[in-house]
């Protein structure tokens, strides 16, 4: 996972206390643009968590979250993740990559055949 696929959730302007309403406006967020884009493309068993659809799960500590990419050295992890999850598989545990690749490529009406 590259660090610089998380959105920040404005955690490190200052704007939003992180623990509190902020931080579940951006959850909010990022649930409903998963929704969307499952009606937006047609895309089979996503947009919930719920059994037998795919989904990503993380977990990390509001109080410790940074974003560690630059432009100079954007693969970096972000710090403050302890638990990740693809499709059901931890591809991150306690902060350290477990080395699984569970995603999947998502084909759909727009792909070149």
């Amino acid at each position: 996972m590259d660090s610089g696929q998380i959105d920040r959730l404005r955690l490190q302007s200052g704007d939003e206390d992180v623990s509190g309403l902020g931080l579940w406006r951006g959850a909010l967020r990022q649930c409903a643009l998963a929704d969307h884009a499952e009606r937006l493309f047609g895309l089979d068993h996503r947009g919930l968590l719920k059994e037998g659809y795919f989904a990503d799960v993380v977990v990390f500590d509001p109080k410790t979250i940074a974003d560690k990419a630059t432009y100079d050295n954007p693969h970096q992890y972000a710090i403050g993740m302890t638990q990740v999850f693809v499709n059901g598989v931890q591809v991150l545990k306690d902060g350290e990559s477990t080395g699984a690749n569970a995603g999947r490529a998502l084909w759909g009406p727009g792909k070149i055949r």
